[in-house]
């Protein structure tokens, strides 16, 4: 049997960086060998990092802790030996990522849920089962950065349950605009600074700062094509209103989209069920029995009763009619799991598809 390729998580102590541990435990790939978090934790076993100076432990996902991490004793994330070192999950935040991802490039393929690379001219923003055409762009990187490994960033969690259920209407039908209007889950705030009680309960906070641009740019560079070593992002106008509202995980969406080629709203509903078949085969640990779950009921998706569809990793999508403003205009609302398709989850999906590939061989 192959050898497990070993595992550093960066910023294990935040949400993001739990998820990660959570995700990982029991892989049949990946064996996770090293913690790292800021100086305050460093030299701290897991269990005594995440405790605060009460004991009270400061543990965020509703999976139990794994005793095999508890024990880990914790590096400082700017000074964490690479020796050994295939692969880094990174949870940090998008300034600490843009100065220690490259360094942690130097050897190692780096899965990033943070922003810092995303814009790069030669940086892929990869979705398991979206645009795989783009991982080529991985030997573009390593020549132009002059890196053994990668840095691969995850979209924002809000583009991530839009961009699955745009690629397999792009592919059969074309698209030529999106609108969208986003209820966004506290839990993607994060904890600190987060979202203050105060502020959401019985409310609507009508603003997410840099959200929308970040959904407009993204969307058009995941869609796009790869050519002479360059992204060529989808010609589609894309405008967004992203909105936090009261609900712990799971982003909700209204898509509002304008298709090149007029389409029924039974043969939108096939293209997005049938979408994902032939990825999903491969059998990667981490991916769901479906990619898009299509309901028929009205009063469906809702975040509770449908974030944990395949395990947090199907996008579940409701409500689909036709439009009757936008020409060829069809509408739905979906719900993506902010946390696990979105972030952690979604990153390991992508390093076993990037595993696939052969990127680590050698």
């Amino acid at each position: 049997m192959a050898r497990k390729l070993k595992v550093a998580v960066v910023g294990a102590t935040g949400v993001a960086g739990q998820q990660f541990l959570v995700a990982l435990d029991g892989h049949p790939l990946f064996e996770v060998t090293r913690l790292a978090a800021s100086a305050r934790s460093a030299g701290k076993k897991y269990i005594d990092a995440i405790k605060t100076e009460a004991g009270q432990m400061q543990w965020h996902c509703n999976e139990p802790l794994s005793p095999k991490f508890a024990q880990i004793k914790v590096d400082e994330a700017a000074r964490m030996p690479m020796n050994g070192i295939d692969i880094v999950f990174s949870a940090l935040e998008s300034d600490a990522a843009k100065q220690l991802e490259p360094v942690y490039a130097k050897t190692a393929g780096v899965f990033s849920t943070a922003s810092a690379f995303r814009y790069e001219p030669d940086v892929p923003i990869l979705i398991p089962g979206v645009n795989h055409s783009h991982i080529r762009m991985i030997d573009t990187m390593r020549k132009n950065r002059g890196w053994k490994g990668f840095v691969l960033p995850g979209p924002n969690c809000t583009v991530t349950g839009l961009a699955i259920t745009l690629k397999p209407l792009h592919d059969a039908f074309g698209l030529r605009s999106v609108m969208l209007t986003t209820m966004q889950s506290v839990s993607g705030a994060g904890r600190s600074p987060g979202v203050l009680a105060l502020d959401i309960t019985d409310n609507i906070v009508p603003y997410i700062s840099k959200e929308e641009e970040k959904v407009e740019k993204e969307a058009q560079k995941i869609l796009g094509e790869v050519k002479g070593g360059q992204f060529v992002p989808i010609r589609m106008d894309v405008s967004a209103t992203c909105t936090r509202v009261p609900v712990l995980e799971a982003h909700t969406e209204s898509v509002f989209v304008s298709l090149k080629k007029k389409a029924s709203v039974e043969q939108v509903k096939k293209v997005l069920r049938d979408f994902g078949k032939d990825f999903l085969k491969k059998g990667f640990h981490s991916a769901p029995d479906q990619m898009i779950l299509v309901h028929d009921d009205p009063y469906r998706p809702q975040p509770r009763l449908d974030r944990d569809n395949g395990g947090g990793m199907t996008t579940t999508v409701g409500r689909v009619r036709e439009d009757s403003v936008l020409p060829n205009g069809i509408k739905y609302l979906l719900v993506s799991h902010n946390t696990k398709m979105g972030a952690a989850k979604g990153a390991v999906l992508t390093a076993e598809y990037v595993h696939a590939e052969g990127y680590f061989r050698g």
